[in-house]
């Protein structure tokens, strides 16, 4: 069951994070959170190229002498 969290949530959480962090830090975390997700989306990009690319039979397998 997917979570839903409505314009009333989502002011409760933004208003507990100004608490607990403070307006001043915000820009700071906001990038952390950016940087980490952009992370995240390209090492995941390469293995989804790897997965779609037919694979080619390695040399261990061809030298068979």
């Amino acid at each position: 069951m997917p979570i839903r969290l409505g314009p009333l949530e989502l002011i409760i959480v933004l208003v507990i994070v100004i608490i607990i962090f403070g307006v001043g830090r915000l820009p700071e975390i906001g990038g952390a959170v950016g940087k980490a997700i952009r992370e995240f989306r390209e090492s995941s990009a390469p293995s989804e190229k790897e997965a779609s690319q037919p694979s080619t039979p390695s040399d261990e397998s061809t030298s068979n002498t």
